[in-house]
């Protein structure tokens, strides 16, 4: 398959995730600064992802996708030993669109969110022009709760946040409707 073509519904995206090495940092940056990724987020320093990568509150995983389980992309959790259980997707990259790797990553995340870390609120917010994003999230089973008005600085001006979430209880409903990975 080539990158351009999009995965079909009935083979669905090989994916897993692997702790992020300090190997793989020059690649988890060239992600936030490529172009097509650039307008979505806003870049940490070299420095935030090491940072991300010891602090037991966080965790950073590479998403590793295709038959060769090659790097795809990375996501970062915040919120891992949060008292609340209230844990925040703070960033997810893909490298290469339109082939199903996002929504398999998510749903490995969400897995690891709800089963292994014990969350009882997985949040993340989006920026309001990240439609494609938006609209993934949404087919995973998240929540649009609000949205923060023109929350960051953007190059031309400021871009509202959309904050989404999914509780335990309705991920809980999704497995049981076999939307979800199974444990």
């Amino acid at each position: 398959m080539s990158t351009s073509q999009t995965q079909t519904n009935a083979e669905p995206a090989r994916v897993r995730l692997r702790p992020t090495m300090q190997s793989d940092l020059e690649y988890v940056l060239s992600l936030e600064q490529d172009p097509e990724n650039l307008p979505y987020i806003t870049p940490w320093e070299k420095m935030q992802h090491e940072a991300a990568i010891r602090f037991p509150d966080f965790r950073h995983f590479i998403i590793e996708a295709g038959p060769g389980l090659d790097r795809a992309g990375f996501l970062i959790l915040i919120g891992c030993r949060n008292q609340h259980a209230c844990i925040e997707l703070k960033r997810m990259v893909v490298q290469n669109k339109h082939q199903g790797f996002g929504h398999a990553a998510v749903r490995v995340i969400k897995k690891i969110a709800f089963d292994d870390l014990g969350a009882h609120r997985f949040w993340l917010d989006v920026k309001m022009r990240n439609t494609r994003a938006q609209s993934l999230y949404m087919k995973e089973g998240f929540q649009q709760e609000g949205v923060l008005r023109e929350a960051v600085r953007v190059e031309d001006g400021y871009d509202s946040l959309v904050v989404m979430s999914m509780l335990a209880a309705e991920y809980a409903q999704r497995r049981s409707h076999a939307l979800e990975l199974q444990k």
